[in-house]
């Protein structure tokens, strides 16, 4: 409990002086939503990196990877191909020069500006405003579930702690605070994963050892597992199985492209002064993606090995079937009480990084996109500042709801889910936003609604683990889910992205193009 109490005392210490620097270097209004459009590239890198992956990533996607196994790496491999590489190349350059040009500050407001659009301004805010606060409860519960298998501390009380400890630099400091904090958090999870990542491979004996022993687990797999695909923890499921169909569209694919549409990820490219910039950003973002993402789902894998060799059973076995509490299982039973202690820091740097970047991402939309274009028409006011914080806190309440009423187990699929809906919601938009003139304003509208709902609608009818959670096929059909194997395990982004797609370009083609000078002002500097 020493360890704890100090190595908390000493991050917190850090984290509220580093707020400070940012509450007092925020002095326009520029500065408290971008950052006033001058941040270093590496600070951009591992503040990218620390939102991007969060407690979700080491914990419920750790502990997925212990019941899937290493077909989940194709997961690392799309979030450094995907989220980085191509979000960064792709829409990043183009996000900061069209952002810059439009005067835009917030992601609904870039795409608002870009269609000469206040409905798509608004609808876009409105959905963050939604469903932002699921992901953000997902993060935190991943923590507050460490506390409570560590410290015996109740869920709801850590959960709230953490909530609050959070809130208090985000309201002052902005997104200075937000990255200069960010960023520290990220160096703390690079040095805690590699560690983690090396004692794991060592106790097991070695790479090769770890691997094969990892694949004579492959008979101890519970047959439901084996029955739905499941071929080892070394092998991808049976290839079209439900497990398949699973693990490929919801777990790999829903999140490792559905990044692409994460509103407090692409609010980073606005934050740079130039190309130049951005381009230095990228090694120092993948390597961080590398060793967070790449390690945590490695080690979630080979816990089944350490649980395996000490207790004689599987690690889904050892936490009666609740993915979340794995790996704080695994680093409670098998590492000394100075290491866990600063494991707990850890992951209270990943949760507090990407609960930062989402609150004030929240609050923005509130006061930015909201408050100004729906209450003033457009009208920006010098209490812009204010109103943002009022959103945080808001956001924050929504989040505690959220939070103390989801069950046990949901991590990953909380995760899953936002990245899903705001992929098929924004993707269409955004990509052509950036890359062609002749998108309307009316398809704009038509491709966000279209992939917002057709999404949402899978979710709640046909898509089995939403759908089941929700409950509302059950209440108005009688049935868990309305649709058969494999359709039930398709992610609604397989469904949605390409009908979002397909509106986009089909209503573009038959309206009336975005006025000259709006076009001629969005594409001024590309």
């Amino acid at each position: 409990m020493a360890y704890l109490i100090t190595f908390i005392i000493l991050y917190l210490v850090v984290t509220i002086y580093l707020g400070y620097v940012g509450y007092r270097r925020t002095t326009t209004v520029s500065d408290y939503l971008l950052a006033g459009r001058s941040v270093h590239p590496v600070t951009m890198a591992l503040s990218y990196g620390s939102t991007y992956i969060s407690t979700s990533a080491i914990i419920g996607f750790g502990g997925i990877s212990a019941l899937y196994g290493f077909s989940m790496m194709w997961l690392a491999f799309l979030n450094i191909m995907v989220g980085v590489f191509v979000a960064f190349v792709v829409f990043g350059k183009r996000t900061r020069k069209m952002s810059k040009s439009l005067d835009a500050h917030t992601f609904p407001e870039l795409l608002g500006r870009r269609y000469d659009s206040r409905f798509v301004q608004g609808f876009s805010a409105l959905v963050i405003l939604i469903f932002m606060p699921l992901y953000s409860a997902a993060i935190l519960t991943g923590i507050a579930r460490f506390v409570e298998v560590y410290l015996n501390v109740p869920f709801a009380t850590a959960y709230l702690v953490f909530l609050l400890i959070t809130a208090c630099y985000v309201i002052w400091g902005g997104l200075k605070g937000v990255l200069y904090t960010s960023a520290f958090q990220g160096l703390i999870m690079i040095a805690m994963m590699m560690a983690i990542g090396i004692t794991t491979y060592a106790a097991a004996g070695g790479i090769i050892d770890a691997h094969r022993s990892l694949t004579s687990l492959a008979p101890l797999v519970p047959a439901a597992l084996i029955e739905s695909g499941h071929r080892g923890f070394t092998a991808m499921p049976a290839w079209g199985s439900p497990l398949w169909w699973y693990v490929v569209t919801t777990m790999i694919m829903g999140v490792g492209v559905g990044v692409i549409g994460q509103p407090q990820l692409n609010i980073r490219f606005m934050t740079l002064k130039s190309d130049r910039e951005l381009n230095r950003a990228i090694p120092f973002t993948a390597f961080f993606i590398l060793l967070s993402t790449g390690i945590a789902f490695m080690v979630g894998a080979l816990t089944n090995v350490s649980f395996y060799n000490n207790y004689l059973g599987l690690a889904i076995q050892e936490v009666q079937g609740n993915v979340d509490k794995i790996i704080p299982l695994f680093i409670e039973r098998f590492y000394p009480p100075w290491f866990v202690a600063l494991f707990l820091v850890t992951l209270m740097a990943a949760a507090m990084s990407a609960n930062s970047s989402q609150f004030h991402t929240l609050g923005t939309c509130l006061s930015r996109d909201i408050f100004e274009q729906a209450l003033l028409k457009g009208k920006s006011v010098a209490e812009t500042t204010i109103v943002t914080r009022i959103g945080i806190v808001f956001s924050i309440f929504a989040t505690l709801i959220l939070g103390l009423i989801l069950p046990e187990g949901s991590v990953a699929m909380a995760t899953a889910l936002f990245f899903s809906l705001s992929g098929s919601t924004f993707i269409p938009a955004y990509l052509f936003a950036l890359y062609w003139k002749r998108g309307t304003k009316a398809a704009a509208k038509a491709s966000i609604v279209s992939g917002f709902c057709s999404s949402l609608i899978w979710m709640v009818f046909f898509h089995e683990n939403e759908a089941k959670w929700l409950g509302l096929s059950r209440a108005f059909f009688g049935k868990e889910t309305l649709a058969g194997l494999p359709w039930s395990m398709i992610d609604p982004q397989v469904i949605a992205l390409p009908i979002a797609m397909i509106v986009f370009v089909a209503v573009s083609l038959s309206t009336r193009p975005v006025k000259e000078e709006t076009i001629r002002a969005a594409f001024r500097h590309i």
